[in-house]
């Protein structure tokens, strides 16, 4: 991850911006995750790694701050526990709550909000009466999660890439 100069925190007193993961600190003494000498800051930061009968079986992740963790969970459920292949894990619908204070300055939050991919038919409707501060994103629009995994009986390698926003492919030889 890059520092975002323009939305990082100045520290007061020394007229410098937190850069990169630093910016995950709080700047509030009273909060948990504030700056402090030798502390490192809680990070976004979740490279996943699965494991079958304690052989490797999956690696997956995704850039995207405070949405990687949930992202790779929709992915992970999607192909381990509903059966999609990895690039129809990938592919389906993504969705993020943003009900949580943010890692990154300002450390906003925003309860009840849901931002989600277009879904099926009354999906979104039905969270909405159920309170649900629903935000339709734009299909193809969340998440970048890629991953590669092997087939422990065959030794096959499948990987599968994200064509949200472009930023990866997927190569076999």
């Amino acid at each position: 991850s890059g520092g975002w100069l323009q939305s990082s925190p100045v520290i007061p007193g020394l007229g410098f911006c937190l850069g990169t993961r630093a910016q995950m600190f709080n700047l509030d003494p009273a909060h948990p995750n504030h700056l402090e000498g030798g502390k490192r800051p809680r990070t976004t930061l979740s490279p996943s790694f699965a494991l079958r009968e304690g052989a490797p079986r999956l690696a997956f992740g995704t850039p995207g701050g405070d949405q990687q963790d949930q992202w790779t969970l929709e992915f992970f459920l999607a192909h381990a526990v509903f059966g999609h292949d990895l690039q129809a894990a990938i592919d389906a619908p993504m969705f993020h709550t943003s009900h949580f204070p943010s890692s990154f300055a300002p450390h906003e939050a925003n309860p009840g909000r849901l931002h989600s991919e277009p879904m099926a038919p009354g999906v979104l409707e039905t969270l909405r009466r159920r309170g649900h501060d629903v935000v339709e994103s734009q299909a193809w629009s969340l998440g970048r999660t890629c991953a590669v995994g092997v087939d422990p009986e065959t030794g096959i390698i499948a990987a599968a890439a994200n064509p949200r926003g472009g930023q990866a492919y997927a190569v076999g030889r």
